[in-house]
């Protein structure tokens, strides 16, 4: 019997190193959402912009001409040139509405085209957008069809540094909001940020640990981690008021709600996917 517990103990200790250095071998996905701040306030050592907008048809957020500005490409997801061609004008308190929508031109309106109003879309046709009607795939939300053009878009030695941030994607009827956050599982490799006037949301991939750096002039102070695709068997974080230990998570029993941020770096590592959602300032 001895010589048996001492196998398994063995055993047992050479899984936990196993364990343990393939967590420090983990690579870790650091995460800021300095894109929100003014351009004065960018901190110094900010990367140069890599993020493609993508603008789905539910109202615009307050600080969208911030995105718009700073955004590398502008997608609008079939009816989010609506949102563009209406609400733009009414966001930047322009007298002249033509000459607002002179500026507001997406370089691409991709979708199923069963909600772009005719005008709209013949409006940014003759300004030169590309209108790519995607009618013939009804497999896909319009959103999956923007995320697939967007990665088959990326050059390879680009694609690790890109980051898609997605607006309308919350908000409306909750069949859509399901179907956009199950986007963020599909495409989990890339890194896809869901914006709206009150909170931001992105996927945590078990694959990284997270290092989030947190603008608390912009965001906060209330924060979430949750499960949905899979339950968590142990999930730890820093930097939060009531910060998790190898807890285990999934719906129907806990999972981190109306938590607070507490550091200006919250750091998550899980054994599964997890959605990070942190509530937004308002911004002017």
């Amino acid at each position: 019997m001895p010589g048996i517990l001492s196998k398994s103990l063995t055993y047992h200790i050479q899984e936990l190193k196993m364990l343990w250095r393939t967590i420090r071998s983990m690579d870790v996905m650091v995460h800021s959402s300095s894109f929100l701040l003014p351009k004065i306030h960018q901190p110094a050592k900010t990367p140069a912009n890599n993020y493609t907008l993508v603008v789905l048809n539910q109202h615009l957020p307050r600080f969208m001409p911030r995105l718009w500005a700073h955004a590398k490409l502008r997608i609008c997801a079939d009816g989010g040139a609506n949102r563009i061609f209406y609400e733009m004008p009414q966001m930047t308190n322009d007298q002249d509405c033509e000459t607002t929508r002179n500026r507001y031109i997406p370089e691409i309106i991709e979708g199923d085209m069963d909600s772009i109003r005719p005008e709209v879309k013949r409006f940014y046709s003759n300004q030169g957008s590309t209108i790519s009607d995607k009618s013939h795939n009804q497999e896909t939300t319009d959103l999956h069809k923007c995320i697939s053009s967007i990665r088959h878009r990326t050059p390879s030695h680009e694609k690790s540094d890109l980051c898609v941030l997605v607006t309308g994607a919350l908000g409306g009827r909750f069949d859509h909001e399901a179907a956009n956050i199950n986007v963020l599982y599909v495409f989990s490799d890339m890194r896809i940020i869901f914006l709206s006037d009150d909170c931001l949301i992105q996927l945590l991939p078990k694959t990284h640990q997270h290092e989030i750096n947190i603008e608390s002039s912009v965001e906060g102070p209330h924060c979430g981690l949750f499960p949905i695709g899979a339950p968590s068997t142990s999930t730890t974080t820093t930097g939060l008021k009531w910060n998790l230990s190898e807890a285990k998570m999934r719906f129907g029993s806990m999972i981190s709600t109306s938590n607070i941020v507490d550091s200006e770096k919250v750091t998550v590592q899980s054994d599964a996917d997890l959605l990070w959602t942190i509530s937004l300032r308002n911004l002017t």
